[in-house]
């Protein structure tokens, strides 16, 4: 059974800290170890869901650097992925030559915030606003200001915090097709789901560590666990369909929409048959299962949801998402 104490903000920091350089080294998706990488991020989530979810961002990070032909993350460093692209606010970029850019404006949504070194960081050109980019950033500089606002306790201890950028150097990386349009902005995605998984696996555990003798908490053990089976299964035949073919764009896309799709409403299963069986008890009393599960239910919101599905259908009957 999972500890009833739930680790404060300053434990989850020192818990990825310990694992930033097993993160930057994990098997880059589309080289034949997928699965395996896919697995560690499971089990990184499943241990502590927060922990899991940044240490997913730096690997990200470390996998698009070498996608894209930059230096891995440094020992020391902690990348975050901040992508978020709403209409507003935005980050926008001034070009100083081909490479060096300052950055002004707020970027949302910014896992990590306070922590991370640096972060990939998507911001649209202030030349032409319609074109994004995507550019390197080291944090320490001082135009850099954070907005402490959360209001849920789900992915509270993730610091997801608004960015204030104030004339801060960046370094250009790619132009935004250069990273939306490429393979790996879907296998990434895709890596995502290996860490719901993780956090449903999680919630389970209070549901499957018990030893209630009665018929419905055994269906609603066995549904849970043929759930979360079907999902794992469905993860590594991903894993192995993306090393057979890790190039095809198009591909990949449909690929990270189906796993996304399966492993969230598996997720979301499992956190309705857990508390089903378990009632109000565990949610009132065991702060740790408390907490993955408003973690898990804030994460998974990380999908599009229907707007995702309807993207997969076009896809799947050839039509334009």
């Amino acid at each position: 059974m999972r500890p009833e104490t739930a680790p404060d903000a300053a434990d989850v920091a020192g818990l990825v800290r310990a694992r930033l350089a097993e993160a930057t080294d994990l098997p880059v998706p589309g080289k034949g170890r997928t699965a395996e990488r896919w697995r560690i991020l499971t089990a990184w989530s499943h241990d502590h869901l927060v922990v899991g979810r940044l240490l997913e961002a730096h690997a990200d990070a470390a996998a698009i650097l070498a996608e894209l032909g930059q230096a891995a993350p440094e020992p020391g460093q902690w990348w975050g992925v901040w992508a978020a692209e709403p209409p507003h606010p935005r980050v926008l970029g001034v070009r100083k030559d081909a490479t060096h850019w300052t950055l002004t404006g707020t970027k949302p949504w910014c896992s990590g915030a306070g922590w991370c070194t640096h972060a990939l960081v998507t911001v649209r050109d202030a030349d032409d606003p319609d074109e994004r980019h995507l550019v390197a950033v080291d944090l320490a500089h001082h135009g850099v200001r954070i907005e402490r606002r959360w209001a849920n306790a789900g992915m509270a201890d993730s610091r997801t915090w608004s960015v204030h950028f104030d004339e801060v150097p960046a370094h250009h990386v790619a132009p935004g097709s250069g990273y939306l349009d490429r393979p790996g902005f879907w296998h990434g995605g895709a890596g995502v789901a290996a860490c719901w998984l993780g956090g449903a696996y999680a919630v389970a555990d209070r549901l499957l560590s018990i030893r209630r003798d009665d018929p419905l908490t055994r269906a609603h053990a066995g549904r849970v666990d043929a759930a979360l089976t079907a999902a794992r299964w469905a993860l590594m035949a991903a894993a192995g369909e993306l090393d057979a073919d890790p190039d095809d764009p198009h591909t990949a896309r449909i690929r990270a929409l189906r796993v996304r799709a399966l492993i969230e409403r598996t997720a979301a299963a499992v956190i309705d048959d857990v508390g089903r069986a378990l009632g109000a008890g565990p949610l009132c009393q065991d702060a740790a299962h408390a907490a993955v599960v408003a973690d898990l239910s804030v994460y998974i919101r990380q999908s599009h949801g229907d707007r995702d599905l309807a993207a997969l259908g076009a896809l799947v009957l050839g039509q334009d998402p």
